[in-house]
């Protein structure tokens, strides 16, 4: 569903007046709901490795260096070298003294650390994006903010959850009426989410959404 439409939404729901076009959206409680269903779509991509979340790079190692800008937009899952996986290590320092550090990586600042090869290397990279949204062209970007944008969150499960979690926050108040019914579906859609697209029990979260309630 686009923005537009997930706004439109929240806006029957909260009882105010729907609008016919993007540019009108300019009191105070339309920014507000444009901000708030980014942070819960945010909140939501954020909380587990969710599996609608990977994507694969590649990025070329040149010879005889072992730092390369790390242009990842995301948290790294796996990194292999010549089909051998290489493991994370906090110890950054070790790569800035010891360049013959094998089968680990790290990360400092902007930069990716490997050990140093006396060859170019492929270096495969599979993450968890941290651009939750989509474009009309499908190009993946980080916030919604034209009209025909889109989450990442598959359907059906992107508006209940985004529709009725932005309306929690919106109200923020346990005793408002429909607070419990809003509360109720996205509870709802978020368990159907989690039993379609986490493979294991282990894996299964809570997901609360961050707000004065």
């Amino acid at each position: 569903m686009q923005y537009f439409d997930l706004i439109n939404k929240c806006l029957v729901e909260l009882n105010y007046k729907k609008v016919n076009a993007f540019n009108e959206l300019i009191k105070n409680d339309h920014l507000k709901i444009k901000n708030i269903l980014n942070i819960v779509n945010a909140e939501i991509c954020t909380f587990d490795d969710w599996n609608f979340l990977l994507r694969k790079a590649t990025i070329t190692l040149p010879s005889n260096t072992g730092e390369i800008k790390n242009t990842i937009n995301g948290r790294i899952k796996t990194l292999s070298v010549d089909d051998s996986k290489y493991e994370f290590s906090e110890d950054y320092e070790q790569f800035l003294f010891d360049k013959t550090k094998d089968k680990t990586y790290s990360i400092l600042n902007d930069m990716l650390l490997m050990p140093v090869f006396d060859t170019q290397k492929e270096i495969n990279i599979v993450y968890y994006t941290n651009n939750f949204v989509k474009n009309s062209n499908l190009e993946e970007k980080m916030q919604m903010t034209v009209a025909t944008d889109e989450t990442i969150i598959p359907d059906p499960f992107a508006e209940p959850l985004l529709v009725y979690g932005a309306c929690m926050k919106m109200k923020a108040n346990l005793e408002y009426p429909k607070f419990n019914y809003w509360n109720a579906m996205y509870n709802k859609a978020l368990a159907t989410l989690r039993s379609k697209l986490l493979t294991s029990a282990s894996q299964i979260p809570t997901i609360k959404i961050k707000g004065e309630f």
